[in-house]
């Protein structure tokens, strides 16, 4: 039962500079003394939370999946965050964990944001995808997908639970803070498992603030770890896999979840 390092980077985010922002996070990254198997970036972290693929979109081959495939290799550890993917004539806002052998696991926004475009600019995604690494199983969801708790409810199965972890990367508004860290520790709550949300802060280019307030939360709802609110910090905590094997055994309220399937 291996405990897991992870590494939360809470900062600020150019707008529509992902060159800058590689330089940037790249920076922040190397400059990590603490060993870690997980780096958590905001969502969209090469952009900001923009609506022009024009500017903004990349594919396999472009600079910010470069970038994670040279940071993962060189300290051998996993490293999850968005960007603003073009697949045929579509756009995405797509999660990518990508692995130091340079393969990765992605997953589509499945909610996009109405109070922007988008809705109108991006496609749904239609899966969940869950992440094995290093023995935990990962759910990694993105901004939005925070206020549908259907969307990201744990399951059991064959006398275990379906993830350990609920990861979400954001662009979360300043003005709806109580709202984000209260839904995060209510997920981590009724999921009976660890849940990391990682947020940006400053003034994006739409003129929105954002506070950060990146935590770790513990099963039980409990703060494990968190980043002072508008400030820039880079977190190094440690998720202890017999401490949620001994929650979960002496509460053994996953069998009890109801049984139920989602309609797309």
């Amino acid at each position: 039962m291996e405990d897991l390092h992870i590494t939360l980077i809470q900062s600020d985010i150019s707008w529509e500079d992902t060159m800058k922002n590689l330089e940037h996070f790249g920076t922040l990254i190397d400059e990590l003394v603490t060993p870690t198997d997980l780096i958590v970036l905001p969502e969209m972290f090469n952009t900001g939370f923009s609506i022009n693929p024009q500017r903004c979109a990349e594919t396999t081959e472009g600079p910010a999946i470069g970038f994670m495939r040279k940071k993962s290799a060189e300290g051998n550890r996993m490293i999850a965050g968005s960007i603003m993917f073009e697949e045929g004539a579509a756009f995405f806002n797509r999660l990518i964990c990508m692995r130091p052998d340079g393969t990765f696991h992605q997953y589509d926004k499945r909610h996009l944001f109405r109070l922007s475009e988008e809705y109108k600019t991006m496609k749904s995604g239609r899966a969940k995808t869950i992440v094995n690494w290093k023995g935990w199983n990962i759910l990694p969801l993105v901004c939005y997908d925070l206020r549908f708790p259907v969307w990201s409810r744990n399951t059991w199965d064959n006398g275990s639970c379906a993830y350990d972890v609920l990861l979400y990367v954001a662009n979360w508004p300043k003005s709806r803070s109580y709202i984000w860290k209260s839904l995060l520790i209510a997920r981590a709550i009724e999921n009976q498992c660890y849940v990391i949300g990682v947020n940006r802060i400053g003034k994006d280019g739409h003129g929105t603030s954002h506070s950060g307030d990146s935590m770790v939360i513990g099963p039980q709802g409990e703060i494990l770890a968190s980043v002072e609110t508008e400030e820039p910090a880079v977190v190094t905590t440690t998720l202890s896999m017999k401490k949620l094997i001994d929650f979960r055994e002496k509460y053994p309220f996953a069998p009890d979840w109801d049984h139920f399937a989602i309609q797309l």
